[in-house]
């Protein structure tokens, strides 16, 4: 009788696996795609943070991305972008971005992408629960 009763719980079990896998793969489809990425050149708003990247160009293993950053208050804005690079992630080398607040600043934020293998370069800037993301790419 006990080995009975085990089966039917293991068999309990593993349909209610399988349901919880099928309604996990039903809420997968529907997901909304990733938002489209913002044009060079076009201003997005992320949180409170106005940017816009004017232009971007790669020389001898630097990438150098120029911007755009207002709106709010912020001590360092260049800490906000990411930078992924044939699927690895690249640090900030340097950056000329000073504090903002409300009013714009312009500055150029450079990466080392010496190692990266490819030509993919993606920039993301995140504040808060927001992001935007910009494909630096010449050649489209």
């Amino acid at each position: 009788m006990k080995t009975r009763t085990l089966m039917l719980l293991a068999l309990a079990c593993g349909v209610a696996i399988m349901l919880a896998g099928a309604v996990f793969l039903f809420q997968l489809t529907r997901q909304s795609d990733v938002a489209e990425p913002v044009a060079v050149g076009a201003s997005a708003q992320i949180g409170d943070m106005s940017v816009t990247i004017t232009d971007f160009e790669e020389d001898g293993g630097i990438l150098r991305v120029s911007v755009t950053v207002g709106g709010t208050e912020d001590l360092d804005p260049a800490d906000e972008f990411r930078l992924i690079a044939s699927a690895r992630p690249v640090s900030i080398t340097s950056s000329t971005c000073p504090a903002v607040d409300d009013t714009n600043a312009s500055c150029v934020i450079e990466f080392d992408v010496a190692e990266a293998d490819g030509a993919s370069r993606v920039l993301f800037y995140e504040r808060g629960e927001e992001q935007a993301r910009w494909v630096l790419d010449r050649s489209g």
